[in-house]
């Protein structure tokens, strides 16, 4: 992850698919927008104020919209258990679990969530 950015209005552009929110000028460049509620097909809230994670995959960068930002934090890899120790999680989306303050957190694995969108 890069940055953390508001939600900014994207740019739509015509004949790409429903994941591709569009484009938005950050800083004087275009950053291709992905829908992360698509991508996850998970529905949105009218109560999320959304924002825009910064992402890298391969050596591009992409925004991706999500709901909403909790917390941003380093994780002891102690703290990490990796997909193949967690049955029954999604191997497709899942990188890993994690546990803090004793709450679990899920750690995406990004290159394979826009993969189907962008051909990595």
């Amino acid at each position: 992850m890069r940055e953390i950015l508001p939600r900014l209005p994207a740019t739509r552009i015509p004949g790409v698919v429903e994941a591709i929110e569009g484009l938005v000028n950050v800083r004087g460049t275009l950053l291709t927008v992905l829908d992360g509620h698509v991508l996850l097909s998970q529905p949105r809230r009218a109560e999320d104020e959304g924002a825009i994670v910064v992402v890298e995959v391969g050596s591009r960068r992409y925004g991706l919209g999500v709901a909403q930002v909790v917390d941003f934090l380093e994780v002891p890899e102690h703290s990490i258990a990796e997909r193949a120790d967690l049955p029954g999680i999604d191997a497709r989306l899942v990188k890993a679990v994690g546990i803090r303050d004793g709450v679990h957190f899920i750690v995406l694995d990004i290159d394979a969530l826009v993969a189907p969108i962008i051909g990595t």
